[in-house]
């Protein structure tokens, strides 16, 4: 394959890391500051919000990475490899780890909403945990996929 045949998906990968950045940055400490408005008797509510929202960025991002070196490798012509196939699985275990991260602090999610009386904040809350599945169910099924891929190509490399 052309070394630059994934060079759009790489741009889409790196891009996708920006928006999370700026929210990590920009967003995520006035959403702690306003939960710690809300209840002012739980200030560790603050931190809270802060330890939930960074702590899911960080598998985040280390599936954006994971993505790029799948793509790297297909650009190197080892799609059809083990370590392909352990890319995905690191994409399938980020996208689960980043869903129970949001699991766990969906209590903090409703006490906002039930505060702040916005059901909507549950419902954006829950898309927080259905997303990172929908990917991971994804990934697995690619992995399934290409590792079946890579049995029968191995088995009719020792046929021939």
């Amino acid at each position: 394959m052309e070394r630059g045949s994934t060079l759009f998906l790489k741009i889409a990968v790196i891009l996708m890391g920006l928006p999370v950045l700026a929210v990590c940055i920009f967003l995520v400490p006035n959403i702690a500051n306003f939960a710690a408005e809300l209840y002012p008797d739980f200030a560790f509510i603050k931190y809270l919000v802060l330890i939930d929202m960074y702590a899911a960025a960080i598998p985040f991002y280390f599936a954006l990475y994971q993505a790029f070196k799948l793509l790297s490798y297909i650009d190197k012509n080892k799609a059809f490899s083990q370590i392909s196939v352990q890319a995905l699985k690191n994409i399938k275990f980020s996208a689960i780890l980043i869903s129970i991260l949001y699991v766990v602090g969906m209590p903090l999610f409703y006490l906002i909403a039930e505060r702040d009386d916005a059901p909507g904040i549950i419902l954006i809350a829950m898309v927080f945990v259905f997303a990172p599945l929908v990917i991971a169910v994804f990934a697995a099924v690619l992995q399934r996929l290409l590792q079946e891929a890579i049995n029968i190509k191995s088995e009719n490399d020792l046929t021939v």
